[in-house]
């Protein structure tokens, strides 16, 4: 459900209403699904020539019509926008929780605000000295030890995150409140209190008992983990979203719950290394009622909050090549990507026989002109004299030092060749829209086997000796000296061998206490696990995977306690849980950069903060069979899966 448009249970029947009314699209489908059997019998009734030709027709139609097809929308960037983003927290199944959050909000307010001031005072009426007053003493209402008090206080507090929808009647103004009741609720501390409570819900071994009996997990079994859940991933998603009204005080609340979030603050660890524990303890089987997509989208947005995104990337790479002493960046690899088409998907088994098969009759007419062209160069009285005279201007260009290089013998069938502009700009060929990197260890291997092969023996490392190779190698040296370029990782491990050689001479290692060392140093100890846990996870989530006995339940956030009896509510549903296995992936692929979404993750900011932090969390996730598990997921229409609009 999208919660800033109206925030009412309305727009969630009205979005049903109109699945609903998708029902009827069957009538379409069968039609379709008449034309096309009409087609084949028509097909059967061709002649087998007619046939090839009507099947060639159709196959190059459809290659227009692939060719014809607009880019996917998409936006590269850190995430998507806010709306999206706080739509996706939700399920349809949650749609009657808004009400409720409401209900417990307004009967809180009736009692201790309406009653000693004007009985129909609004909350946006209110000044800001009500205002905080009232918060704190939502805050008072999480410490009381009844459970069901405890719930609706919490209730109270995620409808504030959430806007006061109640009492707004515009889009923008659900936004203007949620911002001020966010940074509102943070500055009296409602953050930290949450955390408390969802550490005391961690360790409820009465709650965890509970949900392994039970044969059926639904949305009931998690509700108190799941308003709290809501509550900080709110906050934490609407803080971290800067605006250009927000005032200088809000700016600076926002810097210190940044520096707080990545601290080992909240029972000495940070927030990351609490949800991780989260995530292996429902993959575990201990805890089976954890609502682990909200879990997920927690962990993501905080890693992203804390250790920075697309431009705190770019910055601390710049500044760790400087501090090197390393040159520049040749160009900011994610202003590239942005630019970039998406991806086509791979061709299909019998596209490619056909490449191949075409391909193939192309060079065996090639090759028949080759003969017959060279049968009548032989019947050519005039070819010897022709060929006496280029062989004499050929000896007198080798007698020169700036001599031209001899062109490329070809025949009429191959095309000319194309004539490139002389220019000092490196030109990026087509298919290639950033500048090629080549490292020292690529020339080295280029100029030993060059050696090899033209001189018999070879000089080692020494990449500046040319002497005795042809003009051709010069000039491929050149080029590739042209696009060198020495990664942060290649000093890293040149300073690590010094060290290994000279452990007493070298010194002591200088090491960066920086958001990312926190969370390395948080989850190193338990980091096998945690890679498991989460390749368990994308495993239960993936399309291709069957149902199993043995695989863990990710959908106990979204079933509700009675399956439906419905065709729409059947519909509802199915939607919803296809939702929530997409919104799972993406929040996994966003922590470990599997897809290549965010790189604002764990593995692409460690591997700047050091090489060898990343070469083990990537050894572990090898370890992990991760990389079948990226070809399972791919084993599927890419196309159909990402063009599916599960809302």
């Amino acid at each position: 459900m999208c919660l800033h448009r109206g925030c009412s249970i309305a727009r969630c029947v009205q979005a049903t209403r109109e699945y609903g009314a998708g029902a009827g699209s069957g009538v379409k489908m069968e039609g379709v699904g008449l034309c096309a059997n009409n087609k084949q019998k028509q097909n059967q009734m061709l002649p087998n020539k007619m046939r090839g030709e009507f099947t060639r027709n159709q196959r190059k139609d459809s290659e227009v019509r692939v060719r014809r097809t607009p880019d996917l929308e998409f936006e590269y960037s850190d995430a998507d926008n806010w709306a999206v983003e706080l739509s996706e927290l939700y399920s349809y199944t949650e749609g009657p929780e808004f009400l409720l959050n409401r209900k417990c909000f307004e009967e809180d307010f009736h009692t201790h605000i309406t009653q000693q001031t004007l009985p129909d005072q609004k909350w946006t009426e209110l000044d800001s000295v009500q205002h905080r007053a009232h918060a704190m003493r939502l805050l008072d209402g999480l410490d009381v030890i009844g459970r069901e008090r405890r719930l609706k206080v919490a209730r109270a507090i995620l409808y504030m995150t959430q806007g006061t929808f109640g009492k707004c009647s515009s889009e923008l103004e659900v936004q203007h409140w949620m911002r001020y009741n966010v940074f509102l609720l943070l500055d009296v501390g409602a953050f930290t209190a949450l955390v408390e409570l969802l550490n005391m819900e961690i360790d409820n071994s009465a709650a965890c008992s509970s949900a392994v009996r039970k044969p059926a997990i639904s949305l009931a079994d998690s509700t108190d983990l799941r308003v709290l859940l809501n509550i900080m991933y709110l906050m934490l998603e609407t803080i971290q979203r800067e605006e250009p009204t927000d005032s200088s005080e809000w700016r600076t609340i926002r810097e210190t719950f940044k520096s707080e979030l990545g601290s080992p603050l909240y029972n000495n660890e940070t927030v990351s290394v609490m949800l991780f524990g989260m995530v292996t303890k429902f993959c575990s089987g201990h805890a089976p009622h954890f609502p682990m997509k909200k879990v997920l989208l927690l962990l993501w947005k905080t890693i992203l909050f804390t250790l920075g995104g697309f431009e705190e990337l770019q910055c601390s790479k710049v500044s760790k090549r400087a501090a090197l002493g390393l040159p520049q960046l040749p160009e900011d690899s994610i202003c590239v990507v942005r630019s970039m088409r998406a991806a086509s998907p791979p061709a299909s088994a019998s596209d490619l026989i056909e490449q191949q098969q075409r391909r193939a009759r192309r060079e065996q007419k090639a090759l028949i002109k080759q003969d017959n062209l060279d049968a009548f160069n032989e019947k050519d009285p005039y070819k010897a004299d022709d060929t006496r005279e280029d062989e004499e201007e050929n000896d007198d260009n080798d007698n020169s030092l700036e001599a031209e290089p001899f062109p490329l013998e070809r025949d009429e069938v191959m095309p000319p060749p194309i004539p490139h502009p002389p220019t000092e700009r490196v030109c990026f060929p087509k298919g290639l829209p950033w500048a090629p990197k080549v490292r020292e260890k690529d020339i080295e291997n280029f100029l030993e086997s060059s050696r090899s092969k033209f001189i018999g023996y070879t000089l080692g490392n020494d990449t500046d000796t040319v002497v005795g190779l042809p003009r051709p190698i010069h000039e491929s040296i050149k080029t590739l000296k042209q696009h060198k370029y020495v990664s942060i990782a290649e000093v890293q491990i040149a300073k690590e061998e010094e060290y290994e050689k000279t452990p007493l001479s070298g010194g002591e290692e200088e090491l960066e206490l920086c958001a990312t060392e926190l969370l390395y140093q948080g989850i190193l100890p338990s980091l096998p696990q945690y890679m498991i846990a989460l390749l368990k996870i994308l495993l239960a989530a993936a399309p291709t995977s069957k149902a199993k006995t043995d695989s863990i339940n990710i959908l106990a956030d979204v079933l509700p306690e009675e399956m439906p009896t419905t065709v729409l509510q059947s519909m509802k549903l199915g939607v919803d849980v296809n939702r929530h296995k997409e919104i799972i992936v993406k929040a996994i692929s966003a922590i470990l950069n599997f897809e290549d979404v965010c790189p604002d993750n764990c593995l692409t900011l460690i591997i700047i903060l050091h090489f060898t932090l990343f070469e083990y969390m990537a050894q572990h996730l090898v370890f992990a069979n991760c990389i079948p598990l990226i070809l399972k997921f791919f084993n599927q229409n890419i196309m159909s899966y990402i063009t599916a609009k599960n809302r």
